[in-house]
C-alpha cells in the first residue's frame, strides 16, 4: 500500500517479490471510510501481510486495516514527520480533514524498517513538522508525569525518551534540516529521523496514557476545524500547541527559550503564521477553544480547562511573540 511519490522513492529498496502482489494506492486521509475500503480489499483477495510503504496517513491507515482484519503489518516510513511508523495507534480524520479520534489497538506493528536515505529525499517541510510534532513529547509528557507521586521504571523510560527527544532536536535539528537541503546523509540527520520515529514513538510505548498527548494535540485538534490550516501539517499545529499549553501553565521563561528555535525552523508562533488573517482572529480562536476543550479531549489531563481559558492563552501568546519580536 502505497501513494505514487512514496512508492517512487523506495521502490529502489524492495526486492523484486518472488511472491503475488497487490498494490493498493490510498486517499489522502485517514478515514474510517478508507480503512474499511481497504479492509475489503484485504478480505476479497486473501491477503496475509500488508507492507505500507508511506507517510503518516498509510502508516496509521495500514495500522487500522490490519486491526480491522487480523492481518500483520510492516511499515516502511517515507517520511519522518511523525511518529505513526512506531506507534500502536491511528489518528482518525473525516473527509474534510476535521480531527475525529484516535484509537489504539492492543497489537504492535510486526516489523518497521527505516531507510534514511529514502527520508533524505523527502521534501523539508516534513522534516520540520516531524521535529515540531517530536518536540511535543516531552511538553506533553513531563507535564503528566512531573506530579506522579510514584513513577514506575516504565514511566521513568518514557520520561527520559521524552527529554532525549527534546535535547537532541534542539540539539541536531537545524542540522539536520541542512542536510536534507542539501541532500547529505548526515549523522545529525540519521539521530534527528530516529528520535522523531523510534524516541519519539517510545514516549508513548513505554508512558501509555502519561506519555501520548496533553493539551498541544488538543489545541492541533482544534486548529484542524479551521479551514485556512488545512493545508498546515500535523507537527506544525502540535509546534503551535506546545507553546499554548505553556501559556496555559504559565511557563513563559520555556516559551521564551523555544522562541529562537521555533524561529530559526521556521515553526509557527502565532496564528498569523497560521494563515489566519486579522480580521478572523476572534471567530478561529472561538472555533479552536471550543473544539480543542471538548469531552474526551486530552487537555483536560492537565487539568480543569475551559474554552474561554484557551481562547485567552491564544490571545496572550499573540501578544508576548510580538512583544519578543520587537525587542
Amino acid at each position: 500500500m502505497h501513494g505514487e511519490q512514496s512508492w517512487n522513492a523506495a521502490k529502489s529498496f524492495l526486492p523484486l517479490w518472488p511472491i503475488p502482489v497487490t498494490h493498493l494506492s490510498h486517499h489522502k486521509k485517514c478515514t474510517h471510510e478508507e480503512t474499511k475500503r481497504i479492509s475489503e480489499v484485504i478480505f476479497e483477495e486473501n491477503i496475509n501481510l500488508i507492507i505500507a510503504v508511506g507517510g503518516g496517513t498509510c502508516c496509521d491507515l495500514a495500522k487500522a486495516a490490519g486491526y480491522t482484519t487480523n492481518t500483520d503489518v510492516i511499515l516502511i516510513p517515507t517520511l519522518a514527520s511523525n511518529c505513526a511508523a512506531w506507534t500502536p495507534l491511528s489518528v482518525f480524520y473525516d473527509q474534510a480533514g476535521n480531527f475525529v479520534e484516535y484509537k489504539v489497538f492492543p497489537k504492535s506493528t510486526y516489523m518497521v524498517l527505516v531507510e534514511p536515505t529514502i527520508i533524505l529525499n523527502s521534501p523539508k517541510d516534513y522534516l520540520r513538522a516531524g521535529i515540531g510534532d517530536t518536540l511535543a513529547k516531552w511538553y506533553e509528557a513531563d507535564v503528566l508525569i512531573r506530579p506522579l507521586p510514584e513513577k514506575s521504571i516504565p514511566i521513568q523510560i518514557a520520561h527520559y525518551a521524552a527529554k532525549l527527544c527534546k535535547d537532541q532536536l534542539i540539539t541536531d535539528g537545524a542540522a539536520a534540516l541542512l542536510a536534507l537541503e542539501n541532500n547529505q546523509l548526515t549523522d545529525a540527520f540519521v539521530r534527528v529521523v530516529e528520535t522523531i520515529i523510534l524516541a519519539g514513538g517510545m514516549v508513548g510505548s513505554y508512558g501509555d496514557q502519561y506519555g501520548r498527548i496533553a493539551a498541544a494535540h488538543s489545541i492541533h485538534n482544534g486548529l484542524t476545524k479551521v479551514t485556512e490550516t488545512a493545508s498546515t501539517l500535523h507537527g506544525d499545529k502540535v509546534a503551535y500547541g506546545i507553546l499554548v499549553q505553556l501559556v496555559l501553565e504559565k511557563r513563559f521563561d520555556e516559551i521564551t527559550k523555544l522562541l529562537p528555535f521555533y524561529k530559526s525552523l521556521s515553526l509557527p508562533i502565532s496564528l498569523d503564521e497560521l494563515n489566519i488573517q486579522k480580521e478572523r482572529l476572534e471567530e478561529a480562536t472561538q472555533i479552536t477553544a471550543t473544539a480543542s476543550t471538548q469531552a474526551g479531549e486530552s487537555i483536560h489531563l492537565i487539568g480543569e480547562i475551559h474554552s474561554s481559558d484557551v481562547v485567552e492563552a491564544m490571545i496572550e501568546l499573540d501578544q508576548f511573540v510580538t512583544q519578543y519580536s520587537t525587542i
